[in-house]
């Protein structure tokens, strides 16, 4: 189950908005050890443009910004700002390998449905 971390100045923590698979936090692990990153986590955002008027962007992340959900799922802290909150709560971040390669892919509940699915390594544009 995933739990709460507990939370830093200037940031608030709750309930887990975005949820990483067992493999995604596996391979986020992998990734962080690989660059040297003790203490890090994943940021997960949203930013304009896209199929669905947004695109989708994961980062390693060790510091809270003002308003930051900051939360855990897998063991690996998540960071989340307020207004990719608006839009991701509920999604999850999974690690897909399939004959186009290997990445990330973000399945977002919230995404309109006639978006059609793309994977890729920073997250898909439209997370179906």
């Amino acid at each position: 189950m995933d739990t709460l971390a507990n939370p830093l100045p200037d940031t608030v923590a709750m309930k887990t908005l975005v949820a990483l698979t067992p493999l995604a936090a596996q391979q986020v692990r992998a990734l962080l050890t690989e660059k040297n990153l003790d203490g890090y986590g994943l940021r997960v955002f949203v930013s304009g443009g896209g199929c669905s008027g947004l695109q989708y962007g994961l980062a390693f992340e060790n510091k809270t910004e003002e308003g930051d959900f900051v939360f855990e799922s897998q063991g690996m802290p998540v960071y989340l700002d307020a207004t990719s909150a608006l839009y991701l709560d509920g999604a999850t971040v999974d690690y897909v390998e399939g004959p186009e390669g290997a990445g990330f892919k973000i399945e977002n509940p919230n995404a309109p449905s006639e978006c059609s699915s793309c994977a890729s390594a920073s997250g898909g544009c439209c997370g179906h």
